[in-house]
């Protein structure tokens, strides 16, 4: 089965090198060399190591770590014109899950953490062309008087079946350091995908869960999945604790980790730069976040006097706050679009604590990302622990049925 991969959109021109010979949809033949592409184009390789590479890859888009890079992919590579270039990818599905799983994590991360990460990432992929009937996609919003409350789902793109940033999954082509192991895991886990009474599972994931997952509604729209639970990300009982308790302390945790070594091992150099992943701290000045806020909203509070946590999930979660300004009130939903006013970029999650002192606003958090789903370190530090990926598939999401390989 093969994929296309949106890499980059909207460009006046894509700057390129293509590393092997290619044929354009008139049989012309390219050479390996340095090219401008500033019109339609269909190449497709004539060798089978061929690749090209794209300058100013931008990657994280609206996060802590958006940058630009040059990277490099196999298959084919369509350039097609829609509001500006767009650059896509046709790609096999297994050399897709080979990419991602090296670009999630990093390509030296334990066997059985890989295994479990390609059988998601099929899942994640797979699950709305197996379901298409289902909610969860695009993005939901609820507009009333003085509240705003929107969830960002799966996109829908229009010109390719997923996007290669953190908006589905990452996929960094050729770029990251594949490994032995990365391959050994690809092949060990072909076509497999999760399951739940036999249907294939919206297998979502985040870095860091912060020590408890969360449930599917609080990011996302109204239903219940029963896989994507609340559950401690641990051994033993779940410690007994208060919101404000549990993300002001740092309980015990398989995402709790602070040993550089093991980091350096399981996360791509890039997320290596956000170590305090589990537990964090921001701070601001009330006019600063006023000015944040109706940059990010578009709506102008004035400075920002109190911050209110209305509802949290069970992971103590924030997803709906009520911001109160020196002009106006608004109460605001859910967990994303509380990290997206609240930052320039966007907070690591919405389960933290507000306090007011001289002056200041300051945020204590807790996790790095949604927390629905599998957390990616916790479940690194249980492979690495000697934990299989069946048995973190079981932890991560309970009920499901044992992964399965499906004939696409």
């Amino acid at each position: 089965m093969r994929l296309s991969v949106g890499l980059m959109e909207n460009r006046d021109a894509i700057e390129g090198e293509l590393r092997g010979s290619y044929t354009d949809e008139s049989g012309k033949l390219l050479q390996p060399g340095k090219y401008t592409f500033t019109s339609a184009i269909a190449l497709t390789p004539q060798e089978p190591n061929a690749s090209f590479a794209l300058s100013d890859v931008t990657i994280g888009i609206g996060f802590h770590w958006e940058r630009r890079e040059q990277q490099a992919f196999r298959g084919g590579l369509r350039v097609i014109e829609r509001k500006g270039l767009t650059a896509i990818n046709d790609v096999d599905l297994e050399e897709y899950v080979t990419s991602v799983i090296s670009s999630e994590m990093s390509a030296s991360c334990p066997l059985e953490l890989l295994k479990a990460h390609a059988i998601i990432s099929r899942s994640w992929l797979w699950y709305p062309k197996a379901a298409p009937h289902v909610r969860g996609t695009g993005t939901g919003l609820i507009r009333k008087p003085g509240e705003i409350v929107r969830w960002y789902g799966r996109e829908a793109h229009e010109d390719f079946d997923v996007c290669a940033d953190d908006h589905c999954q990452r996929y960094q082509g050729i770029t990251k350091a594949f490994s032995a192991t990365v391959e050994s895991a690809v092949r060990a886990t072909s076509g497999e995908m999760l399951t739940y009474q036999g249907a294939i599972c919206d297998a979502r994931f985040s870095k860091c869960c912060g020590g408890l997952t969360e449930e599917y509604p609080v990011a996302w729209d109204e239903q219940d999945i029963p896989y994507l639970v609340c559950l401690y990300d641990g051994e033993g009982a779940r410690p007994s604790m208060t919101d404000e308790s549990w993300i002001l302390s740092q309980p015990p945790a398989f995402c709790n980790t602070t040993d550089s070594r093991v980091l350096a091992q399981i996360l791509p150099n890039f997320d290596q730069e956000t170590l305090d992943f589990y537990r964090w701290r921001v701070e601001y000045d009330p006019d600063e976040l006023g000015e944040i806020v109706k940059s990010r909203l578009g709506e102008d509070l004035g400075r920002i006097v109190k911050l209110e946590p209305l509802a949290r999930g069970p992971s103590s979660r924030i997803f709906r706050l009520r911001i109160v300004g020196s002009r106006e009130t608004l109460i605001i939903g859910k967990e994303l679009e509380i990290r997206r006013a609240l930052s320039r970029s966007h907070l690591y999650s919405s389960a933290f604590v507000v306090e007011h002192a001289a002056n200041r606003i300051i945020l204590k958090g807790a996790g790095w990302g949604h927390g629905v789903g599998l957390c990616q370190i916790g479940a690194a530090i249980m492979a690495n622990r000697g934990t299989g990926h069946r048995e973190i598939l079981r932890h991560y999401y309970p009920g499901t049925d044992e992964p399965v390989a499906r004939r696409l």
